[in-house]
């Protein structure tokens, strides 16, 4: 755009956000008023297809435009504007294919016509379809200039004629379509200027023999009359690879049949015409042409599509174009209409190959559907190989509009050339609520925009693989059609039966969607909440599936697909993490995952099966929720070999698998032990054994009877022979470990029956001063636990051998090396938890693959080893010598936050839309990553105790003592079933959590506990020291506590329940004395009060005092809830508000910065202006997030009293803040908690 002074300026043109509401609603004038009618702007961008903002260079909004696939409701019914428009004016031409309405455009006046053209050049290259943006309008109305130059009035052809006024912009006129022609010598320069500028390894001799060449077809595009594009096809390929490759039974192999004539001797008589045709034999030919080589100027890879015609006319005859790329090589984005074609699963090619049918060039029609369908609809079923409850549906859809059930259906097909090569059928979504409760849908939607009745969610879908191109706009016009906003899809997971929808294919939806990542789950106390408690609706659990999300604005959005091929080893806490963080990528779509597990995908609770502890990072519900088994193939079996030249990773069956990045994420597995094998028949002792012994691997059959329980799997059959074997038997239990494990492993074996005495708990030595229960309360109540159920326990035990060295098959008896005498046991059953480390198959596959090896596996602090195809995460690894952090490993952190980072690394190398980092990386690099989520343990010890330990990350101590936090806020006995401890940091963060119960944890709610300050929890701090909270486990999880103090209004004055305690505004300051005996229950603090205050020094309490101005008002005696900590979008609140007042706080400083003033620091908060603003900010972020945080409502009750603040009234209410300091999160938190 040209300035007023001569000037050139950028213009930058981007998809319309949120946050761009407030900018735009003021580039609304007269004008756009007069054409467009009054709009809400909020509700306009939600529902429109296509919205764009320009903006300049210093991201200064100049104009927007909003389009949509149906024109004003108040000036056209949009279902039927096609008939209207042709018969009142000369549009032939517009479909609902090729056609969208301008609906809003506004614009600074200097930059009307500069933004218009740039913003109608964008929208059609990026746009292949389109072809016409219509304007309707009242007839009165005149356009503004620079709607008037870019959009032509349509031709009336009725009298009189129609009451608006119709207007048309066309493709032509703004971006025409590429000029292709054949390719010449002549184009060699043009050609090779394109190659230089991307850097290609194109040789210069290739593109003359591809042009001059008569097997390929060469051809350039131009625009203008420049070479900006240049492609190389050919029909001679080889299909019997392809087909050896990749699947094709979609595509009958790439072959079509062919009638050839028999040919005849000459002495054969002519015979007559019906017998003729039984001459005749059906042969099969190739029936696709291959893209050989693609080059395209940057500026019009969207733009390359308009070439696809003329491909087709090169080879009239044949039906495919099919391009293959190397499968880490970015996807051309014209090729988004192309299908993908999967891998066979044998095959070892890194490879992607793409296909378009000639049905691309095809007229589409989608419509409802008729009875008339019926019978196309049941061969489409058919040639698919699909049965289910599709034709039931659709027969329910004819005769009375809904299902069974009564919920209204809809169905709609789409016919392209004339023929029905698809089929929808949609109910209306009767969980609304449920899934806007428990997914979050307002990552993509605002919610509060979309009626009720305009949710839908995709019952059954079926399309022919090769229109794979009408996808998108399929949904686009069902959504205008059923006159929906959102369609839904639920994909359950395969191990659950009955499934009724019929969709195929599934990668198609996932192509068209966003998936959407369900909610963390608040553990209500419904029977304290009452009336007050959520829906039911909303609390009850379904059956856990995975939600796929189309909107009218998503169905233009196309996805960019990433075909690079990841395999992961090793379904751990990291791995899943990794693939979690991938697969609920929105913009992408991750095609190539493939997971190697021992034993396949994980699909039981450790709740069910018990053995092992649990980090509470995934669930079978919670992986339910994710799309991983949708997105990603899984390989049941171990990894064996790695074959780095090659890329690929031998399996144990012989299954080779490969890849383009391989991820080792397989952690560290409990080993079988292997016997000392001393002499037994003399005395030995521990302090004999050789130090070596403990590395010696076990090689010997492994004995039927011996469980080494490493996962879940394990677990399960451990627990299926227990029942099928043991149980009835009097035979020993041995459980051999000195991890938690093996208390849990006790506590399982208790729970199955298996008597107290018959378990014998072998325990091996440890290092001094180390146990695996962090709090000594904890372990003597294990300890307790154990000795009630007659459980023996054997301290310091090594296996020295088994069977008395004899056919180790089954175990019968051990014997175990003490510091005293030698321990022999009978034995039914050995249950091993010991001897933790590396497996042995993948140590082998790392080592002979000559990865680095220490012990770990070796990495870099961006998770890379020595090659540069090959990451690593998690307790497998160790950071290199040269970070000189030995104390530190991804074994000290929380595995599922290491696997989300390791997922932001490999996406800042994999994800387009990421710009590359311009400089090398700094010394910044040599520091090993920091994490900040907590670790965490939980599973049930013997005695029925519930236990849950959350702790910040340390580093490994080598030598010493464990070392004990300092204090602590404690409550309850572990003897009693009813413990918790709270360890603080010098900060007053949560930092550690230990809990032992007997009744089941609300886990969730707990661990959003740790790294919150003590003031949100209702100044527990000092309520504990004031000994105010006798149950840690009811304060957090009650519905009725919090901020506030639990003074009874019919306390006596001078009783100790009269003295009321409570926190001032600063948070280092907190109210001590008690208030005058005529104060009352919700009384304010009264004018020119005088209170004593404590401020805590770490050494003890210092009585000050302080005075509170009159402005200061609020409610004290009063209880609120702790649940909103817990809330899923709490964090969020915190976000803001730090940000907020990080803003305001600068504003400020640079304020006292240029005033000369003796004011101290903190007596500039008193600014009435700035103190209001702070305060509009924060109220106008809860009123926009009312319905994001339902928990910071308060029950409904008669009116607000005099002293409580009316939050129904949130934006017009006055609330008084006090004068003198500069207000904190936790202030504006605990303001409307209470």
């Amino acid at each position: 755009m040209r300035s007023a002074d001569g000037q050139e300026e950028g213009l930058v043109v981007t998809r319309s956000q949120s946050s761009e509401i407030q900018w735009i609603n003021e580039l609304i004038g007269s004008s756009a008023l007069a054409v467009f009618g009054r709009i809400n702007v909020i509700d306009l961008l939600e529902k429109a297809t296509l919205a764009v903002t320009v903006a300049d260079r210093e991201d200064r909004v100049l104009a927007h435009a909003s389009f949509l696939d149906r024109p004003a409701a108040e000036v056209l019914d949009g279902d039927n504007w096609e008939a209207f428009l042709q018969a009142h004016f000369r549009a032939d031409k517009c479909t609902p294919v090729n056609t969208l309405f301008l609906r809003l455009f506004a614009s600074e006046p200097r930059a009307a016509a500069a933004s218009l053209k740039e913003i109608l050049r964008t929208i059609f290259s990026n746009t292949a379809e389109l072809e016409y943006i219509l304007l309707l309008c009242p007839s009165a109305c005149a356009l503004e200039p620079a709607l008037g130059e870019a959009f032509a009035p349509l031709q009336c052809v009725t009298e009189p004629g129609p009451p608006c006024s119709a207007f048309i912009c066309s493709r032509e006129d703004h971006c025409k379509r590429l000029h292709v022609r054949r390719a010449r010598v002549a184009d060699y320069d043009d050609v090779m200027l394109m190659v230089r500028q991307q850097d290609s390894r194109q040789q210069p001799d290739v593109l003359i023999d591809l042009i001059e060449n008569q097997k390929y077809h060469a051809a350039v595009f131009e625009d203008g009359g420049r070479v900006v594009g240049f492609i190389a096809v050919t029909s001679e390929l080889d299909v019997e690879h392809l087909q050896q490759n990749f699947d094709l039974s979609e595509f009958d192999g790439f072959y079509k049949e062919q009638q050839q004539k028999v040919p005849r001797g000459d002495g054969e008589r002519e015979e007559p015409q019906d017998q003729q045709l039984q001459t005749r034999r059906a042969s099969k030919r190739s029936n696709c042409f291959c893209t050989q080589h693609f080059l395209a100027d940057q500026d019009y890879q969207t733009r390359s599509a308009d070439c696809v015609p003329h491909l087709f006319q090169l080879f009239p005859d044949l039906d495919y174009c099919i391009i293959m790329l190397p499968s880490a090589r970015p996807e051309f984005p014209w090729l988004q209409k192309f299908v993908l074609v999967p891998l066979r699963p044998s095959s070892l090619l890194l490879s992607s190959l793409y296909v378009l049918h000639r049905s691309r060039l095809r007229s589409v029609e989608v419509r409802p559907s008729v009875p008339a369908d019926r019978h196309a609809v049941s061969d489409l079923l058919n040639s698919l190989d699909l049965t289910g409850w599709a034709l039931k549906d659709l027969d329910s859809f004819y005769r009375t509009r809904c299902d069974p059930a009564g919920q209204p259906l809809q169905a709609f097909v789409v016919v392209v050339d004339g023929e029905l090569v698809g089929m929808l059928v949609i109910r209306d979504e009767q969980d609304t609520e449920y899934l806007h409760a428990r997914y979050n849908v307002d990552s993509f939607i605002r919610f509060s925009s979309h009626g009720y009745e305009e949710h839908a969610h995709i019952r059954h879908f079926v399309l022919k693989p090769r229109c794979y191109h009408v996808t998108r706009l399929w949904f686009k016009e069902v959504l205008r059609l059923a006159h929906k906003s959102c369609l839904y899809h639920r994909i359950y997971s395969p191990l659950l039966a009955d499934q009724t929808s019929c969709v195929h294919p599934l990668e198609f939806i996932l192509d068209s969607s966003v998936p959407v990542r369900p909610r963390q789950q608040l553990i209500y106390p419904l029977e304290e909440l009452g009336i007050n408690a959520p829906s039911r609706r909303v609390t009850e659990d379904q059956a856990p599936f995975a939600l796929c999300l189309i909107s009218r604005k998503l169905t233009v959005e196309p996805k960019v697909r990433i075909n690079a091929s990841m395999v992961v080893v090793g379904a751990s806490d990291t791995g899943l993490a990794l693939l979690e963080v991938l697969c609920f990528c929105s913009h992408l779509r991750f095609n190539n995952l493939t997971l190697i597990s021992t034993h396949g995908f994980p699909n039981y609770d450790h709740q069910q099966v018990g053995f092992l502890s649990t980090s509470h990072a995934f669930s079978s519900r919670g992986l339910a929720q994710t799309h991983l088994l949708s997105c990603i193939r899984v390989v049941a079996g171990k990894m064996v070999r790695i074959n780095r030249k090659s890329k690929y990773v031998l399996v144990a069956d012989g299954t080779k698998v490969p890849y383009d990045y391989l991820i080792l994420c397989t952690g560290l597995q409990y080993r079988v032990p292997c016997p000392t094998g001393v002499d037994v028949t003399q005395p030995v002792t521990n302090s004999q054994l050789d130090p070596e012994v403990s590395e010696r691997r076990y090689t010997g059959p492994v004995p039927s009877n011996l469980f080494t329980i490493s996962d879940l799997h394990d677990s399960m059959a451990a627990r299926r022979w227990l029942c099928d074997n043991f149980m009835d038997l009097q035979d020993n239990a041995i459980v051999y470990g000195n991890s938690l494990d093996v208390y849990i492993t006790v506590q399982t074996l208790l729970s199955l029956g298996v008597r107290g005495s018959r378990i014998h708990l072998i325990l091996p030595p440890s290092e001094p001063g180390v146990s695996c229960f962090p709090e000594p309360s904890v372990e003597r109540a294990v300890e307790a636990a154990m000795r009630k159920a007659e459980v023996q326990v054997h301290q310091n035990c090594i296996l020295a051998q088994i069977n008395d060295g004899e056919q180790p098959d089954p175990i019968n008896s051990v014997i175990f090396t003490t510091d005293s005498e030698l321990l022999r046991l009978k034995c039914g059953v050995f249950i091993n938890l010991s001897n933790k480390g590396v497996d042995y198959d993948s140590f082998h596959s790392i080592r002979t693959c000559f990865l680095p090896f220490d012990g770990r596996l070796v990495i870099n602090s961006r998770f890379l080893t020595s090659d540069a195809s090959i990451y690593a995460a998690g307790p497998l690894t160790k950071f290199s010598c040269r970070y000189h952090s030995d104390e530190w490993t991804h074994a000290n952190f929380n595995s599922k936050e290491v696997g989300q980072d390791l997922a932001a690394v490999l996406l800042s190398l994999l994800d387009p839309t990421q710009e590359a980092p311009k400089d090398p990386p700094s010394e910044a690099d040599l520091l090993i990553p920091l994490y900040k989520q907590p670790k965490i343990q939980g599973g049930t010890l013997p005695g029925g105790h519930h236990f849950l330990h959350v702790t910040k990350a340390s580093p490994t101590l080598r030598t010493g003592p464990r070392v004990q936090p300092d204090g602590g806020i404690v409550s309850g006995q572990a003897e009693t079933g009813n413990y918790f401890c709270l360890h603080l940091s010098h900060l007053e963060l949560v930092e550690s959590l230990t809990c032992l119960s007997l009744k089941p944890l609300p886990i969730s709610n707990y661990l959003n506990l740790f790294g919150k300050h003590q003031e949100l929890l209702g100044e527990l701090l000092l309520r504990c020291r004031l000994t105010l909270v006798p149950d840690l486990h009811r304060w957090v999880s009650s519905g009725s506590t919090g901020v506030g103090s639990s003074v009874p209004a019919t306390s006596e004055p001078g009783s100790r329940d009269a003295d009321v305690w409570f926190s001032c505004w600063d948070s280092r300051l907190s109210v001590v004395s008690a208030p005058p005996a005529t104060w009352t229950t919700g009384s304010p603090v009264g004018s020119g009060s005088v209170l004593g205050v404590t401020a805590h020094d770490g050494s003890g309490f210092k009585r000050v005092s302080s005075y509170f101005p009159e402005c200061f008002s609020f409610s004290f005696l009063r209880r609120s809830s702790c649940l909103p900590v817990f809330h899923d979008r709490f964090s969020d609140l915190h976000q803001t508000a730090l940000e907020t007042m990080s803003l305001k706080q600068k504003d400020a400083d640079a304020e006292d910065e240029e005033e000369d003033s003796d004011l101290l620091p903190q007596d500039s908060g008193s600014d009435p202006e700035r103190r209001a603003a702070l305060r509009s900010s924060a109220l106008k972020f809860l009123v926009d997030n009312r319905n994001l945080l339902p928990m910071f409502a308060i029950p409904e009750r008669a009116g607000p009293s005099e002293s409580e603040p009316d939050l129904q009234n949130l934006e017009t209410n006055n609330l008084s803040l006090p004068a003198g300091r500069t207000e904190s999160l936790l202030d504006l938190t605990a303001l409307f908690l209470t």
